[in-house]
């Protein structure tokens, strides 16, 4: 699939959650463009770790892309849930043939867009309770063109589960990496 990732960074996003999807997407290729939600290009995350974002979200087109990255993190996934432009722009990549992505409690964000009323999906636990439909429980989840993953500690598994939605094989990226099969 062709296209530009947009990983959207809300002030108290989980930092593992976007640090490693951009970086495992990068690595396999892909142009990935982290995105600042706020008014500042400086984003900090949950744990006081700052990223400087690439673009603003008022700056992007959704046709430029194939994917949307929600991080976690609170209150970065709330805020993620509750601006339009984030929520408008997963939807459009999504009409358009594209994938949509979530992991840890970014998937009320997903819900919110009303992208999670007929998908399998994965959260961090207890936030399923807040978006109901068919939680998975899982680790990772695939389900069509939407990937969720349940929290920081899967963000490997998460970042690669991108890749493959994408339509790389992922053993040399993890063989490089020297990540578990």
């Amino acid at each position: 699939m062709s296209g530009k990732i947009a990983v959207f960074l809300a002030e108290g996003f989980e930092e593992i959650e976007a640090v490693t999807p951009i970086d495992v997407l990068r690595r396999a290729g892909f142009e990935v463009v982290s995105v600042a939600i706020g008014d500042m290009q400086d984003v900090q995350g949950a744990h006081g770790v700052r990223y400087v974002a690439d673009a603003f979200v008022d700056e992007i087109k959704a046709s430029d892309f194939c994917m949307t990255v929600f991080p976690g993190g609170l209150p970065g996934a709330t805020n993620l849930a509750a601006d339009e432009r984030v929520l408008s722009f997963a939807k459009d990549v999504y009409a358009h043939g594209g994938i949509v992505s979530a992991i840890c409690a970014a998937p009320i964000a997903l819900a919110a867009a009303g992208l999670l009323d007929k998908a399998e999906y994965t959260c961090y636990p207890g936030f399923e309770k807040q978006i109901g439909g068919a939680y998975t429980g899982k680790r990772v989840c695939v389900s069509g063109r939407i990937v969720t993953g349940c929290g920081p500690g899967a963000s490997l598994e998460f970042a690669m589960a991108l890749v493959q939605a994408l339509g790389k094989d992922v053993a040399q990226l993890k063989q490089g990496m020297l990540a578990a099969n």
